[in-house]
């Protein structure tokens, strides 16, 4: 067996259910959870019809490439979305189809890793699961960057010494951020672009909650808008990731995309192509009904600023709790033990969340995730009220 996978964590659901095992929650209640980020938006009815008017294509090969008309629409979703020039994109260089941002961010990683140098992969801390394992399995070593309230939960980038730098090969970041919701300026977003060209690293930008932002307006700005506004038309050493997962509420259909340095995304698809994960035709086709649509994520941001503006207003005068830049989580700052209180209130309560600590790692004594809790918003409006008035009842019993 590959020893490296000695070295990998427990998930933390995993750390939840052990957590929990001999808990018994109140019977009368009827169980919520706030615990998983899995959107529970009914999927889009044109997409599924989409997808049931090609399964004739069952009977076909896909291309690890992907169809030409799926790389178009993506680019031009690119275009429209960050303001990307025409022709800077193109769909045959810059853009390659994937199955979700987890198998793609996972891949990536295996295949742009030089084993044969001492690799740091940087991640924020706390962090998407997958940063790790893909790090330590590719024979690299997971650098973490404490995301805390005084840096308004971003990594103080200033503060990482140049010695880390220079052994940095990959640079993962993830805005609007799991599960901070925090967003990476754009003018960060320029000195990370000149970090990478000075050290020679790539930024692998994890955009998948990028379409979950609060001001109609005003969209957060990605990876790409900062090439834009640099002028740097070869995206050299930027990719970005994203997915149809939280954007139109198909975590199920396994569909994203990676973008950027053509350079880079040659050789990835080399390594996909021994990796055997082509899209399915079908899925590819209703890809492209999705990305062509926005009117469907206008009125998923819409439910999700009804949860977040509900659930603020019962929790916000009793736990030190706020609104993110983006996402559908809250951040909560529970004052206590977060192992205690996650515990305490799924046994009174019935209401599931995720200690804080559990999506994070301990560095110089710091676990930035201590005293707090994850609260994913997905549930149904009327659940995430409940959830809320719950919560509070837990509050006040104490």
């Amino acid at each position: 067996m590959n020893p490296a996978l000695q070295q990998l964590h427990p998930y933390p659901f995993e750390k939840l259910r052990a957590l929990l095992a001999n808990v018994q929650p109140p019977a009368e209640l009827r169980p919520i959870a706030l615990s998983i980020g899995e959107p529970k938006h009914p999927a889009p009815p044109f997409v599924a019809q989409a997808l049931a008017d090609n399964l004739a294509q069952l009977a076909v090969y896909p291309t690890t490439l992907g169809l030409p008309a799926l790389r178009e629409a993506i680019s031009g979703w690119c275009q429209r979305r960050f303001a990307v020039p025409a022709g800077w994109l193109d769909s045959a260089r810059h853009v390659l189809p994937v199955n979700g941002t987890r198998e793609a961010l996972f891949a990536f990683t295996q295949a742009v890793i030089d084993r044969q140098q001492p690799a740091l992969v940087l991640s924020p801390n706390p962090f998407y699961q997958i940063y790790e394992g893909a790090a330590l399995l590719a024979g690299a070593t997971p650098y973490y960057l404490p995301c805390l309230a005084e840096n308004g939960f971003n990594p103080d980038y200033a503060a990482v010494p140049a010695e880390v730098w220079q052994r940095t090969q990959i640079l993962f970041l993830c805005s609007p951020g799991n599960p901070t919701g925090a967003l990476t300026p754009m003018s960060t977003l320029k000195q990370l672009i000149a970090l990478a060209d000075q050290y020679n690293f790539i930024i692998a930008a994890d955009e998948c909650y990028s379409e979950l932002y609060f001001d109609e307006g005003n969209p957060p700005p990605g990876l790409l808008s900062a090439c834009v506004e640099l002028g740097r038309s070869d995206f050299a050493r930027c990719v970005v990731f994203h997915s149809l997962s939280k954007r139109s509420n198909l975590p199920g259909l396994r569909s994203g995309f990676v973008a950027g340095d053509a350079a880079i995304l040659k050789d990835f698809l080399l390594y996909r192509t021994y990796h055997g994960c082509a899209m399915p035709v079908q899925t590819q086709l209703a890809s492209i009904a999705a990305w062509h649509d926005e009117a469907h994520v206008r009125a998923n941001r819409e439910q999700y600023r009804a949860k977040f503006t509900a659930v603020l207003d019962i929790l916000a005068p009793v736990l030190d709790v706020q609104r993110p830049d983006g996402s559908f989580y809250l951040w909560a700052n529970t004052g206590m033990d977060e192992q205690q209180f996650t515990r305490e209130l799924f046994a009174t309560q019935h209401v599931t969340v995720v200690p804080g600590s559990y999506l994070s790692r301990e560095v110089e004594g710091i676990n930035p995730g201590a005293g707090r809790i994850r609260m994913a918003l997905v549930a149904p409006l009327e659940e995430c009220i409940e959830a809320a008035q719950r919560i509070r009842n837990y509050l006040a019993s104490r």
